[in-house]
């Protein structure tokens, strides 16, 4: 189900990020991620892709489950069905944008959430580009809820 590693090669830890821009790792996780078993590593990833589906969700509504992932099938995609729909929306941004970037959210099943701030006609990367920010910024707050070590 999962990839050997959450790295997408964009790791800004190495510029002093807490919290890697790229994979939304922190820090520790990508020094440690070899060392890790099995248990530790499914914990990381169950991790990112909760923060990451409530980040779709955070932007987008799912209106057709069904088309969504027949839509994905179609991409060359083959979702697990544990995947929650948001991830599966996630991964088929991630493909369609490079091969179809005309297509529309509308196409995919999707409509946008109430209060997003994006356009319904908004192309895959700008889409992808908004999920992403809104995933780092929830990455960086678990961070900061769980190990951020206040200032005495």
């Amino acid at each position: 189900m999962f990839r050997r590693t959450p790295c997408v090669g964009i790791c800004s830890t190495t510029f002093g990020d807490l919290v890697c821009r790229g994979c939304k790792r922190f820090a520790h996780e990508i020094v440690q991620w070899n060392a890790y078993d099995a248990d530790q590593r499914r914990a990381v990833w169950q991790r990112l892709l909760t923060l990451r589906a409530g980040a779709v969700a955070a932007l987008l509504r799912i209106r057709d489950e069904a088309l969504l992932r027949e839509q994905a099938e179609r991409a060359g995609l083959r979702p697990d069905d544990s995947l929650a729909a948001e991830n599966v929306l996630y991964e088929l941004l991630q493909r369609v944008r490079w091969r179809e970037p005309a297509v529309t959210l509308e196409a995919l099943g999707v409509e946008l959430a109430p209060g997003a701030r994006l356009h319904l006609e908004a192309l895959p990367e700008t889409v992808l580009a908004a999920i992403d920010q809104e995933f780092y910024v929830r990455s960086l707050a678990h961070y900061e809820r769980n190990y951020r070590i206040p200032a005495s």
